[in-house]
């Protein structure tokens, strides 16, 4: 059925309305009509319920409304009173077919067409039939045209007044830019044309953007979702709201596995500008509110974690150089230094030692073990995410911020409570991650108590140790030169006067357990992985080296053992999982793969592979690695491509031989010393003496002793 709604400016004479009805009837439509008339005017011509008196309309809105409506003229009067009529709105969205029965009525029935853009709009009788026939007779035509014109027109949203602000936007926008609209190209690009269009107040154009900004990437258009929000920021002049948005941009962008750099540098300048700003003026919440926004945004885990490269590891200087020429991030990293040097160790009574993290133990047990059962050691074990007080204090790193640029005074003092009872007992404090636990440990000053920082190769890409005040740390740990060689470059006020000494002491591992005999001599053919549960371990390269391998010897497999890709953590890793799943499938469906999955019996599963591989991109020491060498398998050691520019590297960490740089020379080494079982025992016999030597916890422990215990040890 086809509907047409007649608007009158004026009431019709009942003759003209009469026929009117009765031919578009005849044409097989229903009829309904509008106009700024007395209902009394039209009586018996259409029943009331089909009939809308736009002046009743205006007097039921108030004395106030009506006597503002009359002023105007005619045209204008229609639309004032119709544009907020729920019945008119309601009819016009349905109907087919918009006719303005007078000169009055053309200006409402052009704004209704606005908004329903598959009706035909019309002024007379004549062209209304025309119309009517006109889709009587093509009717593919016009349903194809009417389902490409679900948008309204830009110019609904793009009203400068105040009340088209308020009662046109919102109400279209949700009606008319839904994810289903926004599938079609057509929808997309008429929303991208209304968020850039000229006049539109900042604040509308702001809410507009992120409105179709959500709904385009519902509608699996995400390139575009990114677009119009940094669209629209370049358009809008307040500040705070353009950064807010470039912001949202950035995000989006970096949500969707994809990393813009250029939209990336812009979001975060203009974060660092305003914090700059705010800083300058005392505000100090906004200024850590900005600072925030920026580093959610450069130490985003999709640039570092989540891939098979990161821009900050090509050059760390230039990377932070935003940073760092920033008022406000420099006094953020300002040293405030401690009141009172860290004391001596005692005399005549047991060190107190208490090892902390937040909510990561994964490399403490052999600590703990040792020094719970030392006779000059009375230890204390603190998970700052399990204390009541400390886990609403550590949650989120904005009051930390704050407090580090001289605000804050209420959560020092409840942070110097919540701490001082632990800082009160301990001689030294061991800090395991340079993460929350480290930030709230540098928060207060420490008094005379020691502290001591583990960093590992996760934390320099992150956004922590940037927060945390060295000059209160007395000893910063670090597990390998390279990483040590990292770090410096990232925390430069690590150079500076009455700052942490840093010290290289490897993982504490207990190697022993691993040294179990193999299944056979066919374990040889094996390459094992051990924990694959982030992209930064690059499995895929490991795949590479398999299949070259196995073009000249099918008797290779590999062995994966631990949990797979965490698929929830992004985009960016269920990109590369599903690659990874590709290849697993098909090469297991050969015989080629054997996933063990998480065990907590690792020198077990290892007792049946002959070659451990490490296929990382970046590695601070990688445990996996020794312990399978400890096992009597053959290391080969990809020259981990985050450090592949230093000076120190897998090279100098382990032994030269280990290490290859590309996948066809990790084939090369393993096809030379496995081709035979005296070739591959001869060559992992020695590396598992090296590595229990060097690595063995027997002998790191007296390296944490030396530095946890000075006299004591």
């Amino acid at each position: 059925m086809t509907h047409v709604l007649l608007i009158a400016g004026t009431a019709p004479t009942l003759s003209m309305l009469k026929a009117a009805v009765e031919q578009f009837r005849a044409a097989g439509a229903t009829v309904r009509l509008a106009g700024y008339f007395d209902r009394e005017a039209v009586d018996g011509v259409l029943d009331a319920a089909d009939v809308c008196s736009l002046t009743e309309s205006a007097a039921e809105r108030g004395d106030a409304f009506a006597k503002r409506v009359a002023k105007l003229p005619p045209a204008r009067r229609t639309w004032a009173s119709a544009e907020r009529n729920r019945w008119v709105l309601r009819n016009a969205r349905r109907s087919q077919v918009l006719v303005a029965l007078d000169a009055h009525g053309v200006y409402t029935v052009w704004r209704l067409a606005e908004r329903n853009r598959r009706a035909d709009a019309v002024f007379g009788v004549a062209p209304g039939l025309r119309a009517l026939q006109a889709r009587g007779e093509r009717p593919v035509h016009y349903v194809l045209r009417d389902a490409v014109r679900t948008v309204p027109s830009p110019a609904v949203t793009l009203r400068s007044t105040k009340r088209g602000v308020r009662h046109s936007a919102g109400a279209v926008l949700r009606r008319a830019s839904s994810p289903a609209v926004m599938r079609t190209s057509i929808g997309a690009k008429a929303w991208r044309t209304a968020v850039v269009a000229p006049r539109v107040p900042d604040a509308m154009r702001a809410k507009l953007a992120r409105r179709v900004s959500l709904s385009m990437a519902k509608g699996g258009r995400k390139t575009g979702a990114t677009m119009v929000l940094n669209q629209a920021a370049e358009r809008i002049n307040n500040r705070k709201l353009s950064a807010a948005l470039l912001a949202d941009a950035a995000r989006a962008d970096l949500a969707r596995g994809h990393d813009d750099p250029k939209l990336r540098n812009k979001a975060i300048g203009a974060a660092l500008a305003i914090a700059e700003q705010r800083f300058k003026k005392k505000d100090l919440s906004a200024a850590a509110d900005q600072l925030s926004t920026a580093f959610a945004l450069a130490f985003n885990r999709g640039l570092h974690f989540d891939g098979v490269s990161s821009p900050m590891a090509e050059d760390p200087d230039a990377y932070l150089a935003p940073f760092r020429e920033n008022a406000a991030f420099k006094a953020l990293s300002a040293p405030r230094g401690r009141a009172l040097p860290a004391a001596e160790a005692p005399a005549g009574r047991p060190l107190r030692l208490l090892v902390t993290t937040y909510a990561n133990a994964a490399f403490l047990k052999a600590i703990r073990d040792r020094y719970e059962n030392h006779p000059d050691v009375e230890i204390r074990y603190l998970d700052v995410n399990e204390d009541e007080k400390l886990r609403p204090l550590v949650r989120g790193i904005k009051r930390i911020m704050e407090h580090a640029l001289g605000g804050q005074p209420a959560f020092h003092d409840k942070v110097e409570e919540a701490l001082r009872p632990h800082l009160d007992w301990a001689d030294t404090v061991f800090v395991d991650w340079c993460t929350n636990a480290a930030g709230i440990f540098t928060a207060v000053d420490p008094g005379t108590t020691r502290m001591v920082v583990r960093l590992h190769s996760y934390e320099a890409f992150a956004f922590w140790p940037h927060v945390v005040d060295f000059t209160r740390v007395d000893d910063l740990i670090l597990v390998s030169e390279h990483l040590r060689e990292v770090v410096e470059k990232v925390l430069p006020q690590l150079a500076g006067p009455d700052t942490a000494t840093t010290h290289v002491v490897p993982n504490a591992m207990d190697l022993v357990p691993f040294k179990r005999p193999k299944t056979g001599p066919e374990a040889r053919f094996n390459l094992g992985l051990v924990g694959v549960s982030a992209v930064a371990k690059d499995p895929r390269w490991a795949v590479r080296v398999l299949r070259l391998l196995r073009e000249k010897d099918e008797r290779y497999r590999l062995v994966v053992i631990g949990e797979g890709l965490p698929r929830k953590a992004g985009a960016a890793v269920r990109a590369y999982d599903d690659l990874l799943q590709a290849d697993l499938a098909e090469l297991e469906a050969a015989g080629a793969v054997h996933l063990v999955g998480q065990t907590d019996d690792v020198p077990a599963a290892l007792t049946e592979v002959g070659v451990i591989l490490s296929s990382s991109v970046r590695e601070s020491f990688h445990c996996g690695l020794v312990e399978g060498t400890a096992s009597g398998a053959l290391p080969v050691v990809r020259d981990w491509p985050f450090f592949a520019s230093l000076e120190n590297g897998p090279r100098t960490l382990f032994p030269g031989e280990w290490v290859v740089s590309t996948p066809e020379e990790a084939a090369e080494r393993i096809l030379k010393l496995t081709a035979t079982e005296d070739a591959w025992r001869a060559a992992t016999e020695p590396a598992a003496e090296h590595t229990l030597e060097r690595w063995d916890w027997s002998v790191v422990s007296r390296e944490f002793d030396r530095l946890l215990l000075g006299e004591k040890a």
